[in-house]
């Protein structure tokens, strides 16, 4: 199965806020023998965001999609997951009881009584109205819970819910993916050689060992090494290919062609 990842918010895509999640969410799969397969970031605009969100139930992948499931008006994904999926928004009765209980918990931290139909606390509930036919998703850190429609699951935007969140759908509903070893790549450091000149040595390689990727990081400007290549393979997917038998026949390559070679890396 492949695994997605939508990041959602103008504040993103404005430089206003930096994404956190990308980076995380990869060492949170690497951790479980995962791998993530696309990412993709997405404002806060409807039509865009209900056509990313049609594509990703559409195509049957693991997905996470961060960001805008709250209640104010800037927040559009659980309509715009509604859309996609052409189904009703609905008060998920289980939401709305963690929620209620949270509320009753600030209620209570700040010494005032419980004001369940007060009108800030009923629009608080709009929180947890969720496609028709959602599953919740746990929220350790305020009881507000995200939901899941299919293998796509949306969670806040904010990383301190986020990630652990993520962790729970991983290791509650995805166990039999998760692998004992993680994705390695195996790369060289290239001198004195154009990436053009070594195409041929990679395309070789791919076709002689399915399975295997092989990657090309140029560098002008890197401060220990200069300008190099950083030339290297790595499985097309967790346990998939035999990535230590295509490294050395892409390093004997290397050395066939008479390329000066550095420091070898395991990641």
């Amino acid at each position: 199965m492949n695994i997605g990842l939508i990041i959602v918010g103008d504040e993103i895509l404005s430089g206003k806020r930096a994404d956190k999640h990308l980076a995380k969410v990869i060492e949170l799969l690497a951790a479980r023998g995962l791998a993530l397969s696309w990412a993709r970031y997405a404002g806060d605009d409807r039509a865009r965001l209900t056509a990313d969100l049609r594509d990703a139930f559409a195509g049957g992948e693991l997905v996470f999609s961060c960001g805008g499931i709250g209640a104010t008006p800037d927040d559009h994904t659980r309509q715009c997951a509604a859309a996609a999926l052409g189904v009703e928004l609905a008060l998920h009765p289980e939401a709305r009881a963690l929620i209620l209980e949270r509320m009753a918990d600030v209620a209570r931290e700040q010494g005032q009584p419980f004001e369940p139909e007060r009108p800030d606390n009923v629009h608080r509930l709009n929180m947890g109205v969720f496609p028709a036919g959602s599953r919740i998703i746990p929220n350790p850190y305020n009881k507000i819970p995200g939901f899941s429609c299919g293998h796509v699951h949306f969670v806040p935007g904010f990383p301190v819910m986020a990630w652990p969140m993520i962790e729970w759908v991983l290791d509650t509903h995805y166990r039999p993916l998760h692998r004992a070893t993680v994705v390695r790549e195996r790369s060289v450091i290239v001198f004195g050689a154009m990436e053009a000149a070594l195409t041929p040595l990679m395309e070789d390689i791919e076709a002689r060992f399915p399975g295997v990727k092989v990657f090309s990081l140029p560098s002008v400007d890197h401060p220990q090494h200069g300008r190099h290549i950083e030339l290297g393979v790595k499985p097309a997917q967790p346990g998939q290919g035999d990535d230590a038998a295509a490294f050395a026949a892409l390093r004997q390559g290397l050395v066939d062609f008479g390329a000066s070679l550095g420091p070898e890396m395991v990641r």
